[in-house]
């Protein structure tokens, strides 16, 4: 089967398209044939991983280390990348019962990867589902990664009706996915995106639509039930300002002072700063699906690139201009 792979760290460059050989699946897999799949920000740290210190990652050493050693310390240990995917399930194990051949499914890899490629396979057990009938392939891949995270850490704060919630990094795919959901949960939501992004994000159904660029939402008169920052990209002693007595401050991506901050307005005070692991399930893979079957979740793609372009997808991405998810359709 073909697949891209790259055997060392890098630039887009080292993601060649080679011929590899096909997995077979145990009697609790089953083989999926990939039709497309996304390509998310793991993707591209995980192929630069080298450059990548612990003072550049997004969370505390105590996890860069893990991640170093499971990706591959003098080069990746996982040669083929892709997280999010769609496609068909080709083959089923002996002991497979969830799924039989020809069912139309999206699933995530997380760390494990794989999916830029033709197949690949996976447990029965594993985040995989059947795909929402009405999405295609592509719309589909991009909501496993994303919407999994968003869920989760969301869940963790309770977000209530008629609470306000601001999204600061709306356009990405947590953020896409996190302001839809806090719609679904009855929030009011703001997004906060960079002006390419604005026309995206009023589509997505945020309330409010907040240019970074233009506006800084620290120092406006609105406040907030909670502000989720996808990214760090502010910080509790700017936001806390906007949060609302009992406010809190949710980060997806944290260090380690941020840790400190949450033991100390754990105790202190009743704006919390709130860090968290997402833990994804299958059910809420479900639950996703059925959201977007029922109108609630819907995608937005920039643009699709064939498998053989994966380094081209690549580099759209790094040039900081997309507006939207950028797909790889396979085969």
């Amino acid at each position: 089967m073909k697949a891209v792979v790259y055997t060392e760290y890098g630039s887009p460059d080292v993601l060649q398209l080679k011929e590899v050989a096909m997995p077979t699946p145990k009697d609790n897999e089953v083989l999926i044939r990939v039709r497309a799949t996304s390509i998310g920000f793991g993707d591209i740290i995980a192929r630069k991983f080298s450059e990548i210190s612990p003072r550049k990652f997004s969370m505390p050493f105590i996890f860069w280390l893990p991640a170093r050693i499971t990706l591959g310390i003098r080069r990746p240990k996982r040669t083929i990348l892709g997280s999010e995917f769609a496609g068909d399930i080709e083959a089923v194990g002996k002991d497979v019962t969830r799924f039989r051949k020809g069912d139309q499914v999206f699933g995530f890899r997380s760390m494990n990867f794989g999916a830029n490629a033709e197949f690949l396979s996976m447990p029965e057990d594993g985040l995989l589902a059947i795909k929402p009938a009405n999405m295609t392939y592509e719309e589909a891949a991009t909501i496993p990664g994303g919407g999994l995270t968003a869920l989760s850490l969301l869940r963790k704060v309770s977000v209530q009706p008629g609470q306000r919630v601001l999204i600061n990094g709306a356009s990405g795919s947590i953020g896409s996915h996190a302001l839809q959901l806090a719609r679904y949960f009855g929030a009011e939501v703001t997004g906060v995106c960079g002006t390419p992004r604005v026309d995206m994000v009023k589509a997505l159904g945020a309330d409010k639509v907040i240019d970074y660029t233009r506006e800084d939402f620290a120092q406006n008169d609105d406040t907030y039930d909670l502000v989720f920052d996808i990214l760090g990209k502010s910080s509790f002693a700017r936001s806390k300002r906007v949060l609302k007595e009992n406010g809190r401050y949710l980060l997806a991506s944290f260090k380690l002072s941020q840790l400190f901050q949450m033991f100390w307005t754990s105790k202190f005070g009743s704006k919390k700063v709130v860090c968290a692991l997402s833990s994804e399930k299958t059910e809420d893979l479900n639950f996703l699906r059925e959201l977007v079957e029922a109108g609630k979740i819907t995608t937005v793609i920039d643009r699709c690139f064939p498998l053989e372009q994966t380094a081209d997808a690549h580099r759209y991405i790094e040039a900081g201009q997309k507006t939207g998810n950028v797909i790889i359709r396979v085969g």
